[in-house]
Protein backbone atom coordinates (compact mmCIF):
# COMPACT_ATOMS: atom_id res chain seq x y z
CA UNK A 1 0.00 0.00 0.00
CA UNK A 2 1.74 3.36 -0.81
CA UNK A 3 1.31 5.98 1.68
CA UNK A 4 -0.30 9.04 -0.04
CA UNK A 5 1.21 11.72 2.39
CA UNK A 6 2.73 14.23 0.21
CA UNK A 7 6.72 14.60 0.58
CA UNK A 8 6.65 18.21 0.22
CA UNK A 9 4.13 20.60 1.58
CA UNK A 10 1.65 21.44 -1.08
CA UNK A 11 2.14 24.99 -0.20
CA UNK A 12 5.69 24.91 -1.57
CA UNK A 13 5.25 23.20 -4.35
CA UNK A 14 2.43 25.24 -5.46
CA UNK A 15 4.15 27.56 -7.38
CA UNK A 16 5.57 24.77 -9.80
CA UNK A 17 2.36 23.52 -9.82
CA UNK A 18 0.65 26.53 -10.82
CA UNK A 19 3.38 27.34 -14.13
CA UNK A 20 1.91 23.93 -15.84
CA UNK A 21 -2.11 24.88 -14.85
CA UNK A 22 -1.23 28.49 -16.16
CA UNK A 23 -0.44 27.07 -19.11
CA UNK A 24 -3.65 25.29 -19.61
CA UNK A 25 -2.83 21.57 -17.47
CA UNK A 26 -5.43 19.76 -15.58
CA UNK A 27 -3.72 17.98 -12.36
CA UNK A 28 -4.76 14.29 -12.02
CA UNK A 29 -5.06 13.42 -8.66
CA UNK A 30 -6.12 9.74 -8.76
CA UNK A 31 -5.62 6.58 -10.39
CA UNK A 32 -9.29 6.98 -11.98
CA UNK A 33 -8.04 10.80 -13.11
CA UNK A 34 -5.20 9.47 -14.96
CA UNK A 35 -7.49 6.42 -16.45
CA UNK A 36 -9.61 8.71 -17.91
CA UNK A 37 -7.22 11.54 -19.07
CA UNK A 38 -5.07 8.93 -20.68
CA UNK A 39 -7.28 5.81 -22.17
CA UNK A 40 -9.85 8.40 -23.72
CA UNK A 41 -9.81 9.21 -27.67
CA UNK A 42 -6.92 11.60 -28.81
CA UNK A 43 -4.00 12.74 -27.38
CA UNK A 44 -3.24 13.35 -24.05
CA UNK A 45 0.61 15.37 -22.75
CA UNK A 46 1.09 13.83 -19.11
CA UNK A 47 3.93 15.73 -17.79
CA UNK A 48 5.11 14.48 -14.80
CA UNK A 49 5.78 17.43 -12.40
CA UNK A 50 8.90 17.49 -9.49
CA UNK A 51 11.03 19.61 -7.36
CA UNK A 52 14.11 19.01 -9.19
CA UNK A 53 15.63 22.38 -10.42
CA UNK A 54 17.87 21.02 -12.68
CA UNK A 55 15.63 19.42 -14.81
CA UNK A 56 11.88 20.57 -13.81
CA UNK A 57 13.47 23.95 -14.05
CA UNK A 58 13.96 23.55 -17.94
CA UNK A 59 10.92 21.45 -18.40
CA UNK A 60 8.17 23.57 -17.23
CA UNK A 61 8.98 26.30 -19.77
CA UNK A 62 9.68 23.98 -22.85
CA UNK A 63 6.14 22.47 -22.14
CA UNK A 64 4.79 25.83 -21.83
CA UNK A 65 6.48 27.39 -24.60
CA UNK A 66 5.84 24.19 -26.86
CA UNK A 67 1.77 24.77 -26.34
CA UNK A 68 2.06 28.24 -28.03
CA UNK A 69 2.21 25.98 -31.42
CA UNK A 70 -0.45 25.90 -33.99
CA UNK A 71 -1.60 22.16 -33.48
CA UNK A 72 -1.03 20.96 -29.70
CA UNK A 73 -2.55 17.44 -27.48
CA UNK A 74 -6.15 17.27 -27.08
CA UNK A 75 -5.41 16.99 -23.30
CA UNK A 76 -2.74 18.59 -20.97
CA UNK A 77 -2.53 17.34 -18.01
CA UNK A 78 0.38 16.87 -15.12
CA UNK A 79 1.02 14.89 -11.88
CA UNK A 80 3.59 15.54 -9.27
CA UNK A 81 6.04 13.75 -8.67
CA UNK A 82 6.04 12.64 -4.65
CA UNK A 83 2.24 15.00 -3.97
CA UNK A 84 -0.18 12.58 -5.85
CA UNK A 85 1.84 9.22 -5.09
CA UNK A 86 -0.74 6.69 -5.47
CA UNK A 87 -1.57 8.06 -9.00
CA UNK A 88 2.23 8.53 -9.96
CA UNK A 89 2.59 5.02 -9.15
CA UNK A 90 -0.37 3.94 -11.19
CA UNK A 91 0.78 6.11 -14.21
CA UNK A 92 4.05 4.44 -13.60
CA UNK A 93 2.69 0.82 -13.79
CA UNK A 94 0.01 0.99 -15.89
CA UNK A 95 1.21 3.49 -18.46
CA UNK A 96 5.34 3.59 -18.63
CA UNK A 97 5.82 -0.55 -17.30
CA UNK A 98 9.44 -0.96 -19.13
CA UNK A 99 10.29 2.57 -18.40
CA UNK A 100 12.33 3.64 -14.80
CA UNK A 101 10.85 5.98 -12.73
CA UNK A 102 12.06 9.16 -13.01
CA UNK A 103 10.70 12.76 -12.79
CA UNK A 104 10.47 15.13 -14.28
CA UNK A 105 8.95 13.09 -17.72
CA UNK A 106 6.80 14.33 -20.41
CA UNK A 107 4.55 11.71 -22.23
CA UNK A 108 2.48 11.83 -24.87
CA UNK A 109 0.00 9.17 -25.54
CA UNK A 110 -2.85 8.89 -28.45
CA UNK A 111 -5.60 6.70 -28.06
CA UNK A 112 -4.54 5.45 -24.56
CA UNK A 113 -0.37 4.69 -26.06
CA UNK A 114 2.40 6.09 -25.32
CA UNK A 115 3.68 7.96 -28.83
CA UNK A 116 6.61 9.58 -27.26
CA UNK A 117 8.77 9.81 -24.18
CA UNK A 118 11.14 12.31 -22.81
CA UNK A 119 12.73 11.21 -19.23
CA UNK A 120 15.24 12.65 -17.27
CA UNK A 121 17.90 11.52 -18.37
CA UNK A 122 17.21 13.12 -21.75
CA UNK A 123 15.71 16.27 -20.36
CA UNK A 124 18.92 16.51 -18.61
CA UNK A 125 20.56 17.12 -21.57
CA UNK A 126 18.68 20.12 -23.11
CA UNK A 127 17.19 23.54 -22.26
CA UNK A 128 13.94 25.00 -22.46
CA UNK A 129 13.82 25.85 -25.82
CA UNK A 130 15.62 22.42 -26.77
CA UNK A 131 12.02 20.51 -25.13
CA UNK A 132 9.98 22.79 -26.53
CA UNK A 133 11.11 22.21 -29.99
CA UNK A 134 11.33 18.65 -29.37
CA UNK A 135 7.93 18.42 -28.51
CA UNK A 136 6.83 20.86 -31.43
CA UNK A 137 7.86 18.35 -33.49
CA UNK A 138 5.98 15.59 -32.12
CA UNK A 139 3.15 17.61 -31.76
CA UNK A 140 3.57 18.41 -35.69
CA UNK A 141 3.61 14.77 -36.50
CA UNK A 142 0.58 13.17 -33.74
CA UNK A 143 -1.96 16.03 -33.08
CA UNK A 144 -4.29 17.92 -34.47
CA UNK A 145 -6.25 20.37 -31.66
CA UNK A 146 -5.44 23.98 -33.29
CA UNK A 147 -3.06 26.10 -30.51
CA UNK A 148 -2.04 27.52 -28.82
CA UNK A 149 -2.79 26.13 -25.33
CA UNK A 150 -3.24 29.56 -23.85
CA UNK A 151 -3.33 33.50 -25.42
CA UNK A 152 -0.03 34.39 -26.29
CA UNK A 153 -0.43 37.46 -24.05
CA UNK A 154 -0.96 35.63 -21.14
CA UNK A 155 1.77 32.93 -22.07
CA UNK A 156 3.92 36.19 -22.21
CA UNK A 157 3.16 36.82 -18.31
CA UNK A 158 4.02 33.45 -16.76
CA UNK A 159 5.81 32.37 -13.92
CA UNK A 160 8.33 29.44 -14.61
CA UNK A 161 8.95 28.23 -10.87
CA UNK A 162 12.44 27.55 -11.20
CA UNK A 163 13.89 26.02 -7.75
CA UNK A 164 15.68 23.02 -6.48
CA UNK A 165 14.47 20.34 -4.48
CA UNK A 166 16.87 20.29 -2.22
CA UNK A 167 15.94 23.51 -0.81
CA UNK A 168 12.34 22.97 -0.22
CA UNK A 169 11.73 21.03 3.12
CA UNK A 170 10.34 17.49 3.20
CA UNK A 171 6.90 16.76 5.54
CA UNK A 172 9.45 13.79 6.80
CA UNK A 173 12.15 16.03 8.17
CA UNK A 174 14.76 14.72 5.76
CA UNK A 175 16.72 17.29 3.43
CA UNK A 176 14.97 17.55 -0.10
CA UNK A 177 16.78 16.04 -3.06
CA UNK A 178 17.22 16.88 -6.94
Amino acid sequence: MIQDTPTYDPAAVLPMRRALNDAGFRDLLTPDDVDEAIGSEGTALVVLNSVCGCSAGSARPGVCASLQNAIIPDRLVSLFAGQEKTAVSHLRAKYMDGFAPSSPNIALFKDGKLTAFLERSHIQQMDADDIAQALVEIFDKTCSTPGPSIPPEEYAVLDHAISCGSKIARNDGKPGSC
